[in-house]
C-alpha cells in the first residue's frame, strides 16, 4: 500500500466494532516520515472504533492538515524531529499555539530520555516509533485526552474559586456594615449584579452614625462595569467614611471624594454619580446632596413619592463645582430608598419602554400597601423589576433603605 497523502484526512474504523458510527477522537499528526505516519494511521485502525487524522509533514503544514479538522484536534501526536523543529522546541510551538490540547510525542528507540523530558514539559505522554501497539496507541491518546480536559476544569475551577474570592473581597469593601447604633433606625440594603457581569460592578453604600446622633448614608455608581470601578467604588466609599467620622460636613465630605475620584480614576472620562443623606438627630430633619444621581425615594402615610431636589452634576463631570446640600422635611413614619439607576433602566415587556422612576413608584406603592416592608419590600420589588425585564437586568443595582421608625 502507498504512504498516506499527507493532507487528507482519514476516516477509520474498525470492521468489528459494535457501532461503527461512534465518533471517536479528531487527531492531528505531525510526522514527516511517510513511512511513519502510514504505520500509525494502520494502528489507528485496530485502537479505534472511528478516528479522523490529519497529518502535517512539519509545523508549517499544519494550517494546511487543519483544514481536514474543521472543529480542531482533539490530540496532537507529534514527531519531535522535524525538518522545521527539533526536541523541546517542536514540543513548545505546538503548546504555544494549543495551550489545552494534549500532545503525545514520538521518539526513536534510542532517544526515550528525550520523550520523558517532553512530558516534564509539557506533554500528556510519549510513545516510542516501532514499540506501540493499537492497544499502547488507544490508552494514550485516550488518557492524554481526558487528563487534558480534567487539567482544563481545574483551571477553570481555579479560576473561578479566585474569581469569587475576588467578588468576595470587593463586595465587603462596596457593601459594608452600617455603622449605627439608634435602634429607631433600622437599615435594609439590597445589591445585585448585572447579567454580564463576572465581577460585582461599580455600585456602593454605606451608612454610619457619628458621635452627634446624626445618621449618614451614601450611595454611588461608577460609570462602566468590572473589576476596575468595583475598586475604584470601594476606594470612594472608604473615603467617604473617613472624612464623615473625621467630622467633616456633608458637602465637604462629597468634595473630597470628588478629589479622590479625580486622583484614582484611570480615565479623565470615569464620573460617578452618588447621593448622600444626613439625618439630624430628631430624625424629623435632614439634608441631601443629588449629584447625577436619581432622587432618592420617601415612603410616609401610605405614600411614596420621589423627593424634588435640584440636579447636580456627576462626580467628576465638573471637578471643583459643589454640590449643595438641599434640606428636607421627614414624616414620623417614614422611611427612605437610595437606590442607582440599574433598578429603573430595565425595560417593560418586549419594547423599548422603560420602567422609570414612575414605574419604580407604583412597585413601591403597591407591594408597600400589601404590606412589605424593609428587606423584604426590596427584594419583592427588585424581583418584579426582573420579571417586567424578562430577565436580570442589565445593569447592576443597590438600594438602601433607612426606616426611621423601626423601633
Amino acid at each position: 500500500m502507498a504512504p498516506t497523502d499527507t493532507h487528507r484526512p482519514l476516516t477509520l474504523w474498525s470492521t468489528d466494532a459494535a457501532d461503527p458510527s461512534a465518533d471517536g477522537p479528531a487527531i492531528l499528526l505531525v510526522e514527516d516520515d511517510d513511512g511513519d505516519a502510514f504505520l500509525f494511521s494502520e494502528l489507528l485502525v485496530d485502537a479505534f472504533a472511528e478516528a479522523v487524522v490529519a497529518r502535517a509533514a512539519d509545523l508549517r503544514g499544519i494550517d494546511a492538515a487543519l483544514t481536514d479538522l474543521p472543529g480542531g484536534p482533539d490530540c496532537v501526536v507529534l514527531d519531535l524531529g522535524l525538518p522545521d523543529a527539533q526536541g523541546l522546541d517542536a514540543l513548545a510551538r505546538i503548546l504555544e499555539r494549543w495551550a489545552d490540547i494534549p500532545v503525545v510525542v514520538l521518539t526513536g528507540d534510542v532517544d526515550t530520555d528525550r520523550g520523558v523530558a517532553a512530558v516534564g514539559a509539557g506533554a500528556q505522554d510519549y510513545l516510542v516509533k516501532g514499540q506501540a501497539d493499537a492497544e499502547t496507541l488507544r490508552r494514550s491518546i485516550a488518557y492524554a485526552i481526558v487528563r487534558a480536559r480534567a487539567d482544563a476544569a481545574e483551571r477553570e475551577l481555579r479560576v473561578a474559586q479566585s474569581q469569587a474570592r475576588e467578588n468576595e473581597r470587593l463586595e465587603r469593601g462596596l457593601l459594608p456594615s452600617p455603622v449605627l447604633r439608634d435602634p429607631r433606625v433600622a437599615v435594609d440594603t439590597q445589591s445585585r449584579p448585572g447579567r454580564a457581569a463576572t465581577y460585582v460592578g461599580g455600585d456602593f453604600y454605606d451608612v454610619v452614625e457619628t458621635d452627634d446622633g446624626r445618621v449618614h448614608a451614601l450611595i454611588g455608581d461608577v460609570c462602566g462595569h468590572g473589576p476596575d470601578e468595583a475598586a475604584l467604588g470601594v476606594c470612594l466609599r472608604v473615603a467617604w467614611r473617613t472624612l464623615v467620622l473625621a467630622g467633616h460636613d456633608q458637602e465637604a465630605a462629597l468634595r473630597g471624594v470628588e478629589r479622590v475620584l479625580e486622583h484614582e480614576r484611570d480615565a479623565a472620562e470615569i464620573f460617578v454619580t452618588a447621593a448622600t443623606l444626613v439625618i439630624d438627630a430628631d430624625r424629623r430633619r435632614g439634608s441631601i446632596c443629588l449629584a447625577g444621581h436619581p432622587n432618592p425615594l420617601l415612603l410616609a402615610g401610605g405614600s411614596v413619592e420621589a423627593i424634588s431636589l435640584a440636579p447636580s452634576p456627576a462626580l467628576g463631570l465638573l471637578p471643583g463645582r459643589t454640590v449643595p446640600a438641599q434640606p428636607i422635611a421627614i414624616d414620623r413614619d417614614a422611611a427612605l430608598l437610595l437606590y442607582t439607576d440599574g433598578l429603573i433602566e430595565g425595560r417593560v415587556g418586549a419594547g423599548q419602554d422603560r420602567l422609570g422612576i414612575d414605574g419604580l413608584l407604583e412597585l413601591l406603592g403597591r407591594h408597600h400597601a400589601g404590606g412589605a416592608r424593609g428587606g423584604v419590600l426590596l427584594e419583592r420589588v427588585i424581583d418584579e423589576v426582573e420579571t417586567l425585564n424578562g430577565e436580570p437586568l442589565a445593569d447592576d443595582v443597590a438600594a438602601l433603605m433607612l426606616d426611621l421608625d423601626a423601633a
